[in-house]
């Protein structure tokens, strides 16, 4: 090899550990105290922002979208579904293409993307991931007549789809009624908490 090709190889690799160190840096941190809506609010103030946005947009409440974020990825921008294993001992395929802060699929984040246009849409901005959960939730009103003010429903409808949901394939898993039902609670409590917030003035 001759030097040259040496300093393009060394080249190569200094700018894409920089790539990485900048797409891992450009990812926040969960939120100090994820069960209280003001802290995470005062913490990052773009992200109480970007949920008054899409409750503008979608009509679906602050609360339920940070209960939605809160139960598929407890705020972590990057998460993804763990890996399988292989012979106990090799890593296999993920369980599923789910990613981001709304764990949503492949396939329903290019629906998104093709329905709203806002085909620059990232699953690890928060931003877009509540827009994205906004959008589910105005789906599933439209294609399950769910309320928008019903997380327990908009939840099962986000999990099974709307295909799914309509069919009742809930009904036969325990686990999924129990988390349905702790995003309600969750939904609930943030709301109520965003509401003493602001009057409190907390947020200017």
């Amino acid at each position: 090899m001759t030097t040259d090709n040496v300093v393009m190889v060394w080249r190569t690799a200094l700018i894409l550990s920089v790539m990485m160190v900048v797409a891992a840096c450009s990812h926040r941190a969960p939120p100090a105290q994820i069960e209280n809506a003001c802290s995470i609010f005062s913490q990052y103030p773009n992200w109480r922002r970007a949920t008054e946005r899409a409750e503008r947009r979608w009509g679906i409440s602050q609360g339920t979208q940070l209960a939605f974020v809160n139960r598929e990825s407890s705020f972590v921008a990057d998460a993804r579904p763990p890996r399988t294993r292989r012979l106990f001992v090799l890593p296999g395929p993920r369980a599923s293409s789910a990613h981001g802060y709304a764990q949503a699929l492949d396939s329903t984040w290019d629906w998104y993307r093709e329905q709203t246009g806002n085909r620059s849409a990232r699953r690890t901005d928060f931003g877009d991931a509540v827009d994205f959960i906004g959008w589910y939730a105005s789906m599933s009103q439209r294609l399950s007549r769910i309320s928008l003010d019903d997380p327990r429903n908009l939840y099962l409808a986000y999990h099974e789809g709307h295909t799914g949901y309509n069919r009742g394939s809930y009904n036969s898993k325990a686990w999924l009624l129990r988390a349905a039902t702790q995003v309600q609670t969750d939904a609930r409590r943030y709301d109520s908490q965003l509401n003493s917030c602001q009057r409190r003035r907390w947020f200017r």
